[in-house]
Parts: C-alpha cells; sequence; structure tokens
C-alpha cells in the first residue's frame, strides 16, 4: 500500500552528479539546520523556566507536570491529522502552519499565567500547544531524508543529524540561558513573548528557503480517506515491520522520561542551590544539557564508528541514562548533581543521531513521513502517561525520589532495544544514506 503522496526526483531537486548534486544537498543541510536552530531558540527561550512559570501560576507540582502531559496529549491526538496535511498539502505547508499555531497558544499561555488561570484552562491551550508542535514532528525529518536522497547525497545520517543536535543545542544553550536571566531582570513571562516573535520570524524564513524536494503532495484525497490510509501505513510499515516496531517501542518510555527530567530539573536544581528565586540557576539545567548536547551531537558519529551495529550505541546510552537518572536521584550535592546532568546529556544526544539514523534506515521513502509520525505518536502517549506520575511521586516523596522513579522506568526501554537488535535488519549496520524508493 501506498502512502498519500509519493516521493519523485523532480526537475529541481534532481540537480544531477558532481558538483551540481554536492552544492544542492549542502543547501538542503544548511536549511534544515537553519530551521533547527531557529525552532530550538524559540522553544528554549522557556525551557529553563517553564515550570516554574507553572508553578509561579499557582500549579501544584501535580498539576504543572499534568499541563505537560496534556501537551503530550495534544500531540497524541493530532500526531496523524496533521500528517495528512504533511503528505497532501506539502511538508512546508505543515511546517509553516506549525510556526504560526506555536506562536499563538504561545500567547495564550503567557495569558493564562497573567490571569492566574485554573488547571483546566491550562489543560486546554496545553493540549494546543502540542498541536503546534505535531505540524512538525514527521515532516521536518522526512524533508530532510527525501530531500538529501533526491539531491544524491551519500553520506551518513548519523553525521547530518549529529550536526544537527550540535546546531540545536548551541541554540538552546543561548536561549535557555537568556531565557532564565530575562526571567530574573523582568518577570518569568517576558521570555514566552520573545520566543512567539522568534516564531513568526521562522515563518518568514521558512517560506523562503524551504522546498518540497523528492517528495510531491498527492492533492484530491478526501481527509477522511487520508487520514485512514495514513494509519494502515502507520500500522503496515511501523508496528508491522518487527526490527521498527521494537526500536518504536522504545519512545514511550524514553521520551516520557526524558521531557520529566528536564523540566524536574529545574526546580530540583533550585532546592539544592538553596535559593528558589535563582531563576537564572533554574536556566542552568538547560544550559547544562544543551552545553553536554553539543558535546554528544559531535560524539555521535564517532562513537558511531567504533561499533559495528547501531543499536550497541543506542543501548549503551539507555544503559548510562539509566544509572545517571538514578544516582542523580541520590545525591544532595548541587555541584556534583550539574556533573551528572552533563553525563546524562551526552549519552541522551549520542542517542539521538543513532537512533534516528536506524529508524529512517529501515523505512521507505513513501511511508518516512508517516512512520516517524507515529513514532513520535508512541512518544507522547508516553509522556502524556509518564508525567504526571512521576510528578505525582515528586509531590509525594520530592523530586530526588521521582527521579529515582524515572530511572527505573527509563529501563524498560532496554529490553526493545535488544529485541529490534535480534532482527539482524540490514539498517543496524549500515553507514550510508540508504538509497531508492523501495516499498521495503
Amino acid at each position: 500500500m501506498e502512502r498519500v503522496g509519493s516521493p519523485t526526483r523532480s526537475a529541481e531537486a534532481a540537480a544531477g552528479s558532481g558538483d551540481d548534486g554536492d552544492r544542492a544537498a549542502r543547501r538542503v543541510q544548511g536549511t534544515y539546520y537553519t530551521l533547527t536552530l531557529g525552532n530550538t531558540l524559540a522553544a528554549s527561550f522557556i525551557w529553563g523556566i517553564n515550570t516554574l512559570f507553572l508553578l509561579d501560576a499557582g500549579l501544584t507540582n501535580l498539576e504543572a507536570f499534568a499541563a505537560n502531559a496534556f501537551f503530550s496529549v495534544g500531540m497524541f491526538v493530532f500526531e496523524i491529522p496533521t500528517g495528512v496535511v504533511a503528505d497532501t498539502v506539502g511538508r512546508r505547508a505543515s511546517y509553516l502552519l506549525g510556526t504560526v499555531t506555536l506562536a499563538v497558544t504561545t500567547v495564550m499561555y503567557w495569558m493564562l499565567w497573567v490571569w492566574q488561570s485554573p488547571f483546566w484552562a491550562w489543560a486546554i491551550v496545553s493540549i494546543l500547544l502540542g498541536l503546534g508542535f505535531t505540524f512538525f514532528s514527521g515532516a521536518v525529518d522526512a524533508w530532510l531524508v527525501d530531500a538529501l536522497q533526491a539531491t544524491g547525497y551519500r553520506g551518513s545520517l548519523e553525521a547530518v543529524f549529529g550536526r544537527a543536535v550540535v546546531v540545536g543545542n548551541v541554540a538552546m544553550l543561548g536561549g535557555s540561558v537568556l531565557g532564565g536571566v530575562i526571567a530574573q531582570l523582568t518577570n518569568l513571562g517576558v521570555p514566552f513573548l520573545i520566543r512567539a516573535g522568534i516564531l513568526i520570524v521562522m515563518f518568514a524564513v521558512a517560506a523562503m528557503l524551504m522546498r518540497d524536494l523528492g517528495f510531491t503532495p498527492e492533492r484530491g484525497v478526501g481527509p477522511i480517506k487520508a487520514t485512514g490510509e495514513v494509519f494502515r501505513a502507520s500500522v503496515k510499515y511501523g508496528l508491522g515491520r518487527r526490527p521498527v516496531r521494537w526500536l518504536m517501542f522504545t519512545t514511550p518510555f524514553t521520551t516520557g522520561v526524558g521531557f520529566y527530567a528536564f523540566y524536574a530539573l529545574q526546580p530540583y536544581l533550585l532546592e539544592l542551590w538553596g535559593d528558589e528565586g535563582a531563576y537564572s540557576i533554574a536556566g542552568l539545567a538547560a544550559a547544562l544539557l544543551s552545553g553536554a548536547g553539543i558535546v554528544g551531537g559531535l560524539l555521535a558519529p564517532i562513537v558511531r564508528r567504533r561499533f559495528r551495529k547501531r543499536t550497541s550505541v543506542i543501548l549503551l546510552a539507555t544503559v548510562l541514562s539509566t544509572l545517571v537518572l538514578l544516582a542523580l536521584g541520590l545525591v544532595a550535592n548541587f555541584w556534583l548533581a550539574v556533573g551528572l546532568i552533563a553525563l546524562w546529556g551526552i549519552a541522551s544526544s549520542i542517542d539521538d543521531p543513532v537512533h534516528r539514523a536506524y529508524l529512517n534506515d529501515m523505512i521507505p521513502s513513501k511511508q518516512r513521513a508517516t512512520v516517524l509520525s507515529f513514532d513520535s505518536l508512541l512518544g507522547s502517549a508516553g509522556g502524556a502517561v509518564i508525567q504526571p506520575a512521576l510528578g505525582r511521586a515528586a509531590d509525594l516523596g520530592g523530586y530526588g525520589f521521582s527521579l529515582l522513579c524515572s530511572g527505573a522506568v527509563q529501563l524498560l526501554a532496554a529490553p526493545f532495544v535488544l529485541l529490534s537488535r535480534a532482527e539482524h535488519d540490514p539498517a543496524d549496520t549500515a553507514r550510508q544514506v540508504a538509497g531508492g524508493d523501495g516499498d521495503g
């Protein structure tokens, strides 16, 4: 079964071979890195202070992380419908819709804080924020891989995704530090307004630079039929293929724990520091992870070369992340916690490009955006369940206890990595971008 929309080598995309193809591939990568830089910069202005922002609005720990869980619910609900937009209207159009939606809902979030709104209002706007991000998930990575194939790129996906991790973490470093400092100099709401402004700028940038290469949207299909075809393709080429299925089953655990730990580290560091008003210290958690992410992104292709199988790298990163989370739950020293956070960030950032490259190489081009979106959907489902549960654990036993629980949950991903490894898929040992448009 073919997905709605099929890849094609258009005259513009098929730049030929040699220097023209190399230049076209570099332009594609440059656009991808620019989008990554802008998106992450916008998002990271609030990452360092988001939990403090919610608590300042009068929410409890349970309500704050439940609000984050409703964000994951929004991603879960809208993942497939927005995938239809990417497949029938175009991936560029999906990205542009995402920037507008996120800009509007970010301003709405700020208004809830100003009004000290009840929890139900936070839940609704959090769902709409999730809608904004679903316009990005799957579509942008699929746009990149198809465009690289169309321009004849033959390098490794780990190298491209690794550089994207570095670019994103450079933006995260600047945005999270500035967000924390600006919040301390002004108030917790200003970084949200800055985020909305950057998203509007990114709308203009994407409108100028982004083109659908290597993929032609197939229009004229009704939304109900298109949604059904997208869902069936997700099941057939995602859950229906065992090595893909087992890898995707790791996503709920790693994504749910990752979201929770990232936001829980903000108030936890303040608790260890001893000053709950030191917002710049809260921003340090995000800054630490971004700096560690730069290191991890640079190390990812190097570490990958040391192992024959991608699953070896993924398993190593999963186990190391688990051990670090357990250690974080036991320490009481601020500077030791800082070191452990950095180690956790490095492990996660080594895993990310290898995981994405492995998954992309197992998915046929015609189903790539669909299955990537379905993988994101599973991560959102995990986040919707795990975040409020761990938030409740923090209410009952403190942040340290909740981080111990996080490590235990993260470890549940390891058996699924081993199951995917046992399938011996050629993508596990692949070194270059997989070509062709086969149906797998």
